[in-house]
């Protein structure tokens, strides 16, 4: 049986959707988090940065910006002891300029995939999953990095059937 791992960063606070700022509680990807963990009963680890990014979008963007032209590693609050016993990576985040938050990227170098399958999943409002998977494949050598699904941000809490066909498609459920 595989065990799965679902690593996810995801923002609350003000998003976009669909060209409007919106506050949220709980972020587009962490719902889609949820929605997988109820389908496969896999574990979770939330990818968090000691100093997170502005509760304001505009200003959060422009850190978010700034730190991809510094190829920034974030410190995160914390980080699992191991992923050894996972077989299955299920890694989820928001499209920030075109790839992940540098964040992922500081989880993602912190640890060896070799032998281990990632599944990437990219919430968006209409730029799909951008160069991350070839992101990962960078970061991750060894690993069997496998087609994203791309979700739309605004329309995460109604995913299931997606994440489900993707999930099926992968031999997760």
């Amino acid at each position: 049986m595989t065990k799965i791992l679902i690593a996810f960063f995801s923002r609350a606070d003000e998003n976009y959707f669909a060209g409007a700022m919106r506050y949220v509680k709980v972020g587009n990807t962490e719902i889609v988090c949820g929605i997988i963990k109820d389908l496969t009963g896999a574990d979770s680890f939330k990818i968090e940065m000691k100093d997170p990014y502005s509760p304001v979008y505009m200003t959060c963007i422009e850190e978010a910006k700034k730190d991809l032209r510094a190829k920034a590693r974030p410190e995160l609050v914390s980080m699992p002891e191991s992923i050894d016993e996972y077989d299955t990576i299920i890694l989820a985040y928001p499209n920030y300029w075109g790839t992940m938050p540098m964040a992922v990227f500081t989880f993602l170098e912190a640890f060896d995939f070799t032998g281990k399958t990632i599944l990437p999943l990219c919430t968006n409002e209409g730029s799909g999953m951008g160069g991350s998977e070839r992101d990962i494949k960078k970061a991750c050598p060894g690993a069997v990095v496998k087609n994203g699904l791309p979700i739309t941000g605004s329309q995460a809490a109604n995913s299931k059937a997606s994440v489900q066909k993707w999930l099926s498609a992968n031999g997760l459920l």
